[in-house]
């Protein structure tokens, strides 16, 4: 296999990865698969990490996203409720 088709699938691979902590978050069914919806809520979350705030944001979310993880393989449920 060459070299670019090696990377190609693992950008695939990310993307797909990606694509599902989207909806294992709940976002796509709570938004109705509005992905323009998405699409700005994930703007909104963008534009929070710019911000003076974008530290404190991003450890509350990775902090959440552990929790969620744990959850999830203890549980086998993939959302955690707050």
């Amino acid at each position: 296999m060459r070299a670019w088709q090696i990377e190609r699938r693992k950008r695939t691979r990310h993307l797909i990865e990606l694509g599902g902590l989207v909806v294992k978050s709940g976002l796509v069914d709570l938004a109705g698969d509005d992905r323009a919806a998405i699409f700005g809520a994930l703007l909104w979350c963008a534009d929070k990490l710019q911000s003076i705030q974008g530290e404190q944001a991003r450890l509350f979310w990775a902090a959440r996203g552990e929790r969620a993880f744990a959850v999830d393989l203890a549980t086998g449920r993939g959302i955690v409720p707050r």
